[in-house]
């Protein structure tokens, strides 16, 4: 048949996944600096009329190991080819001492079906006759194929080491008009691999170890050859040196020794000195020449911002995976929802000196802000009052919950002039600026109050004086100004933590993200805002603690969780209450917001009966600190138990499981409780916490919640707790980790597979 191919076939270039760093591994040091191959892995998709029939080795030269690394080899070529009837076709031919079709190019109809029929051929075994092979190729052609009809490729896999003359039938296969590729696998004999493939060699002779290498190689070629000679925007072909080893085996001298010969005179012997060979096996690195599509890659311009890491999608497009607490838009932009429960409150200052134009940019910030941060189930309530002679409240705090009635309300404000007196404005916010009202039913006193005070000028009253009353009345204070008011906002806020500056009203704007963090942040001792944490509550509901006491302990929960960031990226909270049986209350994913945490916290019943804290421990164990109850592998994890300390003595040996596996365990043991007995369970004394009373367990939250803070900061085991379902086995690999699985599928064996 014509060796001329088709002119109107055309290969295009489709995403496909990012190569895999090991198949690089091997390949000669400078080829580090060559351009990204295929856009960082990308494949082309060959969807010419074409028929390709795969030439397996299966022979004992080459083992079991590496039939199963040719089958996955033959795999990836088929990721990229257009199989159908009407396109490409592929068959299947396995040989050992004899040949056998696995199966005809005509079988099977999709990509999906060739492949899982590759993965189920069975290793023959035998001696290595690739010349009966061709053979029986010259006799019967490619079964299931078109004929001359259209174009022939052989794909043959194999070591080369052939036990009979392969150069004719080799050679007339070529004559034959079929495009021969020879994959060396395992340890080939590269000179008879070479006899086999078409020519040049260089562009048809791969090397299966170095997989995607290989594939990439192969589909070069054929762009070079006329049947696939579409290439993307900006690709090229292009050649690169790479290494090809095999094992050979080598005569090398281990040296002389003292040996006789004989003489012409038969009465004497001669002595001389003997050379000593030994014959050794050694690994031979071959230089060659590749061949591979090259492809400007999209990530080249470092699209991500702050730490991003950028995933090509193809040709032009891309993915950023961002760090925590970024993803504001597609280049990981600050991620800047407010998911922290406060009250907040914006002062702006609005007086002669900070000028009309200074006030507008203050007016342009806060939407600027609200548009940014809140969501539409973000549990801060917000407000904004105005000062200079006196203070107006333009939009009362909780009085609007949505972006666009807010921004109303700050369009409304008027600059009024007058005089800068922020010391009487912060007492005004004081006393009057979080009142509660009937119409804001929203709006909890227990929150939170934080004020952002923005000015660019210094005050003309006692403003030092007036911040430490208003920070005695619980005001969390956030200072927003100029460089050279950073003195006057340091004593404001009573901690430089707590002060912003800018250098220009542009500058204004790039504070958003900081703002927003400090905002959620509150102090320094007030929890954990941005630290991964799953967190289990296990709560004494026995008759020992009492309807009234257990009162207290859902108080306290309630208001420890005001201080984490409640979402589901940062801290997650499941809560179990006991007794004598144990019962989840709520999973560690079933609320995102804090408003919603501490509403289910609310409607937790009181149990009643004699406390079992092991019971308790083995149920957070087995139901609430795994996978499929809503964890997440890689995050800290930590449960709290608050008891009375009755119905501990089953707990020790649970509490060390969990121990075990990852989770820290705290004990808070209120009142008059049995201390042997509580260290045990907790381990050590720094996560045991003895507090007098229940009167007294709220003067102890800060240190409780700094505590598990502490402990959120602790390096963590991706497999602690193991995060692989149904007795699968978690493997660390990479900083990262695998389930494998028996029986089952999905990345934490969590689908079963069909029978």
């Amino acid at each position: 048949m014509s060796p001329s191919l088709p002119s109107d076939s055309i290969c295009i270039f489709l995403c496909s996944q990012v190569l895999l760093a090991w198949s690089l591994q091997e390949l000669h040091a400078d080829q580090e600096t060559i351009v990204k191959i295929s856009a960082a892995g990308q494949w082309m998709q060959c969807s010419a009329s074409v028929d390709i029939l795969l030439l397996l080795d299966g022979s004992y030269s080459i083992g079991k190991r590496s039939f199963e690394r040719s089958k996955h080899f033959a795999g990836k070529l088929c990721d990229a080819l257009d199989i159908n009837l009407e396109r490409v076709r592929v068959g299947v031919i396995q040989f050992s001492s004899t040949p056998q079709l696995e199966f005809p190019l005509d079988s099977y109809l999709t990509k999906e079906e060739v492949k899982e029929k590759i993965k189920q051929i069975v290793f023959k075994g035998g001696s290595t006759e690739m010349g009966l092979a061709l053979k029986y190729i010259l006799r019967k052609g490619f079964p299931g194929g078109r004929n001359s009809s259209v174009p022939e490729i052989l794909i043959i896999l194999s070591d080369g080491k052939s036990q009979g003359n392969i150069a004719i039938p080799a050679k007339q296969v070529k004559d034959g008009g079929t495009v021969v590729f020879a994959v060396g696998v395992k340890f080939p004999r590269w000179e008879e691999l070479h006899m086999l493939a078409s020519e040049p060699t260089e562009q048809h002779v791969l090397f299966a170890e170095h997989t995607d290498d290989a594939a990439n190689g192969l589909y070069s070629a054929l762009t070079r050859s006329a049947l696939c000679r579409a290439v993307g925007p900006g690709c090229k072909i292009d050649s690169h040196p790479c290494e090809r080893k095999t094992l050979e085996t080598v005569k090398e001298l281990a040296g002389n020794y003292m040996c006789w010969k004989g003489s012409k005179r038969q009465d004497v012997v001669q002595m001389s000195l003997c050379p000593f060979y030994r014959w050794q096996r050694v690994m031979i690195k071959h230089p060659a020449r590749c061949y591979r599509t090259t492809c400007p890659d999209p990530c080249d311009s470092q699209p991500c911002q702050n730490g991003g890491t950028c995933v090509p999608e193809g040709l032009e497009s891309y993915h950023c995976v961002c760090p925590l607490g970024f993803g504001g838009d597609a280049s990981c932009a600050p991620k800047l929802s407010l998911e922290c429960s406060v009250n907040l409150l914006f002062l702006v200052d609005s007086s002669s000196a900070s000028t009309l134009e200074g006030f507008l940019s203050y007016k342009a910030f806060l939407k600027r802000f609200i548009q940014a941060a809140l969501s539409k189930d973000s549990p801060v309530n917000i407000g904004v009052a105005q000062y200079s002679s006196d203070v107006q409240v333009s939009v009362k705090v909780g009085e609007y919950k949505d972006v666009l009635h807010l921004v109303k309300g700050i369009d409304g404000m008027h600059f009024s002039g007058g005089r800068t007196l922020t010391g009487n404005a912060l007492q005004y916010v004081a006393q009057h600026g979080f009142q509660s009202a009937m119409a804001f039913a929203d709006v909890h006193d227990d929150l939170p109050r934080v004020v952002v005070l923005l000015t660019d000028v210094g005050s003309q009253d006692a403003v030092v004086e007036a911040a430490k009353y208003a920070r005695g009345r619980g005001l969390f204070l956030i200072g927003m100004g100029s460089e050279l008011l950073r003195a006057e906002l340091d004593g404001v806020t009573g901690n430089p933590k707590q002060t912003i500056v800018y250098s220009s009203p542009q500058d204004l704007f790039n504070k958003v993200p900081e703002l927003q963090k400090k905002i959620c942040s509150i102090d320094n001792h007030q929890g954990c805002q941005s630290q991964s944490l799953d967190l289990v509550f296990a709560v004494d509901a026995s008759a020992g603690v009492g309807r009234e006491n257990f009162q207290w302990l859902r108080n306290f929960v309630s208001s420890s969780s005001l201080q984490f960031n409640i979402n589901r990226d940062v801290t997650q909270i499941g809560l179990v209450v006991y007794g004598g049986r144990a019962r989840t209350a709520f999973a560690l994913d079933a609320h995102v917001t804090g408003s919603a945490l501490r509403q289910a916290i609310g409607h937790v019943p009181f149990l009643g009966g004699s406390a079992s804290m092991g019971r308790a421990l083995l149920h957070v164990h087995d139901d609430v600190v795994t996978v499929q109850k809503g964890a997440r592998p890689g995050v800290s994890k930590v449960v709290a138990v608050l008891t009375e300390g009755s119905g501990a003595e089953d707990a020790i040996v649970p509490a060390q499981q969990l121990r075990s596996n990852g989770v820290s365990v705290f004990v808070v043991g209120i009142g008059a409780v049995q201390r042997d007995t509580l260290l045990r369970i907790a381990g050590s004394p720094d996560y045991l916490i003895h507090v007098s009373s229940y009167d007294d367990l709220d003067n102890y939250r800060d240190f409780i919640v700094e505590r598990i803070c502490e402990e959120a900061k602790r390096p963590v085991n991706l497999c602690k707790p193991n995060p692989c379902m149904n007795e699968g086995v978690c493997v660390l690999r990479n900083g990262s980790y695998r389930c494998e699985c028996q029986g089952w599928d999905g990345p934490h064996c969590e689908s079963s597979k069909a029978r």
